[in-house]
Protein backbone atom coordinates (compact mmCIF):
# COMPACT_ATOMS: atom_id res chain seq x y z
CA UNK A 1 0.00 0.00 0.00
CA UNK A 2 2.53 2.62 0.69
CA UNK A 3 4.12 1.91 -2.89
CA UNK A 4 1.14 2.59 -4.22
CA UNK A 5 0.71 5.77 -2.22
CA UNK A 6 4.47 7.18 -3.67
CA UNK A 7 3.67 5.83 -7.30
CA UNK A 8 0.59 8.04 -6.78
CA UNK A 9 2.23 10.62 -5.28
CA UNK A 10 5.53 10.81 -7.81
CA UNK A 11 2.69 10.67 -11.04
CA UNK A 12 0.74 13.89 -9.47
CA UNK A 13 4.40 16.12 -8.86
CA UNK A 14 5.87 14.61 -12.44
CA UNK A 15 6.59 17.68 -14.74
CA UNK A 16 5.62 17.56 -18.51
CA UNK A 17 4.69 21.02 -20.10
CA UNK A 18 2.85 21.11 -22.99
CA UNK A 19 4.14 22.11 -26.64
CA UNK A 20 2.19 23.03 -29.36
CA UNK A 21 2.66 24.50 -32.78
CA UNK A 22 0.74 27.31 -34.62
CA UNK A 23 1.06 28.55 -38.02
CA UNK A 24 -0.07 32.38 -38.72
CA UNK A 25 0.00 34.46 -41.63
CA UNK A 26 3.45 35.34 -42.74
CA UNK A 27 4.22 39.42 -42.32
CA UNK A 28 5.25 41.09 -45.41
CA UNK A 29 5.30 44.59 -45.94
CA UNK A 30 2.33 46.79 -46.21
CA UNK A 31 0.13 47.14 -49.39
CA UNK A 32 0.12 44.20 -52.17
CA UNK A 33 2.19 41.75 -50.12
CA UNK A 34 0.88 41.72 -47.22
CA UNK A 35 -2.50 41.21 -48.83
CA UNK A 36 -1.19 38.37 -50.57
CA UNK A 37 0.17 36.59 -47.84
CA UNK A 38 -2.38 37.06 -46.05
CA UNK A 39 -4.96 35.36 -48.79
CA UNK A 40 -2.61 32.86 -49.59
CA UNK A 41 -2.97 32.11 -45.23
CA UNK A 42 -7.21 32.46 -45.43
CA UNK A 43 -6.81 29.68 -48.62
CA UNK A 44 -4.96 27.55 -46.02
CA UNK A 45 -1.77 28.15 -48.67
CA UNK A 46 0.25 25.86 -46.07
CA UNK A 47 3.88 26.82 -47.55
CA UNK A 48 2.78 30.46 -46.38
CA UNK A 49 2.93 30.14 -42.85
CA UNK A 50 4.80 31.49 -40.24
CA UNK A 51 5.53 28.48 -37.84
CA UNK A 52 6.12 29.13 -34.02
CA UNK A 53 6.18 26.83 -31.12
CA UNK A 54 4.01 27.40 -27.77
CA UNK A 55 5.26 26.30 -24.35
CA UNK A 56 2.13 26.00 -21.73
CA UNK A 57 4.01 25.31 -18.54
CA UNK A 58 1.45 24.12 -15.51
CA UNK A 59 1.91 26.19 -13.32
CA UNK A 60 3.17 29.32 -14.68
CA UNK A 61 1.08 31.47 -17.19
CA UNK A 62 1.19 33.19 -19.52
CA UNK A 63 2.22 31.17 -22.43
CA UNK A 64 5.93 31.26 -24.03
CA UNK A 65 6.00 31.83 -28.11
CA UNK A 66 9.40 31.11 -29.78
CA UNK A 67 9.72 31.77 -33.61
CA UNK A 68 12.40 32.57 -36.01
CA UNK A 69 12.27 35.08 -38.59
CA UNK A 70 14.01 38.08 -40.58
CA UNK A 71 15.37 40.72 -38.45
CA UNK A 72 13.05 42.96 -40.76
CA UNK A 73 10.44 40.83 -41.65
CA UNK A 74 7.93 44.06 -43.30
CA UNK A 75 11.25 45.52 -45.51
CA UNK A 76 10.75 45.04 -49.06
CA UNK A 77 14.57 44.78 -49.85
CA UNK A 78 14.64 41.54 -47.07
CA UNK A 79 11.76 40.45 -48.55
CA UNK A 80 12.67 40.03 -52.02
CA UNK A 81 16.38 39.01 -50.73
CA UNK A 82 14.86 36.25 -49.02
CA UNK A 83 12.26 35.05 -51.23
CA UNK A 84 15.10 34.74 -53.77
CA UNK A 85 17.02 32.41 -51.84
CA UNK A 86 19.35 34.76 -50.17
CA UNK A 87 20.81 34.63 -46.68
CA UNK A 88 19.08 37.60 -44.29
CA UNK A 89 19.80 37.85 -40.81
CA UNK A 90 17.51 36.43 -38.68
CA UNK A 91 16.11 36.81 -35.10
CA UNK A 92 15.00 34.06 -32.50
CA UNK A 93 11.83 35.85 -30.74
CA UNK A 94 10.25 34.82 -27.64
CA UNK A 95 7.11 36.41 -26.61
CA UNK A 96 4.02 36.38 -24.10
CA UNK A 97 0.46 35.28 -24.64
CA UNK A 98 -2.21 35.85 -22.87
CA UNK A 99 -4.50 32.22 -24.47
CA UNK A 100 -3.32 29.72 -27.27
CA UNK A 101 -4.99 30.20 -30.61
CA UNK A 102 -8.53 29.66 -31.18
CA UNK A 103 -6.87 28.07 -34.98
CA UNK A 104 -4.25 26.75 -36.75
CA UNK A 105 -2.80 25.54 -33.42
CA UNK A 106 -1.89 21.77 -32.96
CA UNK A 107 -0.84 20.31 -29.70
CA UNK A 108 2.06 18.32 -30.60
CA UNK A 109 3.13 16.51 -27.42
CA UNK A 110 4.62 16.96 -24.04
CA UNK A 111 8.05 17.69 -22.46
CA UNK A 112 9.35 16.23 -19.64
CA UNK A 113 12.19 18.61 -19.04
CA UNK A 114 11.25 22.47 -18.26
CA UNK A 115 10.24 23.36 -21.67
CA UNK A 116 11.35 26.85 -21.33
CA UNK A 117 14.52 26.14 -20.22
CA UNK A 118 15.21 23.79 -23.03
CA UNK A 119 13.52 26.43 -25.82
CA UNK A 120 16.58 28.63 -24.02
CA UNK A 121 19.02 26.24 -24.44
CA UNK A 122 18.13 25.71 -27.98
CA UNK A 123 18.23 29.06 -28.85
CA UNK A 124 21.68 29.21 -27.79
CA UNK A 125 23.71 26.95 -30.77
CA UNK A 126 21.03 28.16 -33.11
CA UNK A 127 22.36 29.92 -36.35
CA UNK A 128 20.52 33.00 -37.29
CA UNK A 129 20.98 33.40 -40.80
CA UNK A 130 18.14 32.85 -42.11
CA UNK A 131 17.64 31.40 -46.06
CA UNK A 132 13.77 30.42 -46.69
CA UNK A 133 13.30 26.71 -47.48
CA UNK A 134 16.87 25.88 -45.99
CA UNK A 135 16.94 27.86 -42.62
CA UNK A 136 13.71 28.87 -41.99
CA UNK A 137 10.45 29.16 -39.28
CA UNK A 138 9.92 25.68 -40.48
CA UNK A 139 13.06 24.10 -39.79
CA UNK A 140 13.39 26.19 -36.27
CA UNK A 141 9.73 24.58 -35.31
CA UNK A 142 10.86 21.11 -36.13
CA UNK A 143 14.29 21.35 -34.39
CA UNK A 144 12.50 22.83 -31.14
CA UNK A 145 9.91 20.55 -30.73
CA UNK A 146 12.43 17.62 -31.62
CA UNK A 147 14.57 19.36 -28.75
CA UNK A 148 11.31 19.19 -26.45
CA UNK A 149 9.77 16.23 -27.48
CA UNK A 150 12.01 13.83 -29.25
CA UNK A 151 9.25 14.27 -32.31
CA UNK A 152 11.19 14.79 -35.64
CA UNK A 153 9.82 16.57 -38.55
CA UNK A 154 6.91 17.57 -36.65
CA UNK A 155 5.16 19.63 -39.95
CA UNK A 156 5.54 17.27 -42.23
CA UNK A 157 3.10 15.26 -39.91
CA UNK A 158 0.59 17.69 -39.22
CA UNK A 159 0.78 18.63 -43.03
CA UNK A 160 0.10 15.27 -44.15
CA UNK A 161 -2.52 15.01 -41.33
CA UNK A 162 -4.84 17.74 -43.22
CA UNK A 163 -4.59 20.11 -40.23
CA UNK A 164 -4.68 23.21 -41.85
Amino acid sequence: MALLSRMCVKAKTKREDDIYVAGIAMRGSKGPAQLALSTAYSLNFWPLYHFMVIIKQPTSPPLLVFDFQPKDPENLYVALAALSGNYVPGVVNTRTLSKLLKSKCWFVGSSEMDAVEGAYEFNKSWQTDLRIGHHDCRDYTNGLVQYLTGEENVLERLGKSGWR
